[in-house]
């Protein structure tokens, strides 16, 4: 599958742009998000590993993308798992979020993706210094198959959310005791 063949394929889901504001009804939701870091450096290091993909390898998947950084319009096509028992997920990047003390980015679900619709990966610097990393989906099953397979995926999915956390620990500068 090539990611340039799919800038102007529609999404699967009419909701574009749904996780700028409260997930729309219908859908799976996922509100996670972990504390990864303290000050603007590790701040900047979360931003580089989200919006260069890194956060995806880390957490075990290939990616092939029309971009080598989340831009809006950019193809990002996703795998996991072995061969040609791997599973890939196309999204195209819906929108940025360049904001101060807030990055990140939305993708949804082009024809192809087990499911249908949209996740937002934001890394947020806190008032009080903290590095959040916070991811918000709203998603359903894309296929028949995918529908009935409904627990399964969520287990999936709440896996590969942990992943994505947890793609952060070697992003927080080295601290010494105190």
């Amino acid at each position: 599958m090539n990611p340039d063949a799919l800038r102007t394929v529609p999404l699967t889901y009419p909701e574009v742009g749904g996780t700028r504001a409260a997930l729309p009804d219908g859908y799976h939701h996922v509100h996670e998000s972990a504390v990864i870091g303290v000050g603007a450096e590790d701040f900047e290091r979360a931003e580089h590993v989200l919006l260069h993909w890194d956060m995806h390898r880390r957490a075990g998947l290939r990616v092939r993308s029309t971009h080598e950084e989340a831009v809006e319009g950019a193809v990002v096509i996703l795998r996991l798992g072995p061969g040609p028992l791997a599973v890939t997920a196309p999204c195209r990047v819906v929108y940025r979020i360049d904001e101060p003390g807030r990055s990140g980015f939305a993708y949804g679900t082009l024809p192809g993706h087990p499911e249908r619709g949209e996740e937002r990966f934001a890394i947020e610097l806190g008032d009080d210094g903290r590095v959040r990393v916070v991811v918000d989906a709203f998603s359903t099953g894309g296929s028949a198959l995918a529908r009935l397979g409904g627990p399964a995926n969520r287990a999936v999915q709440r896996w590969i959310t942990r992943r994505y956390l947890g793609a952060f620990t070697h992003t927080a500068r080295a601290r010494r005791p105190s």
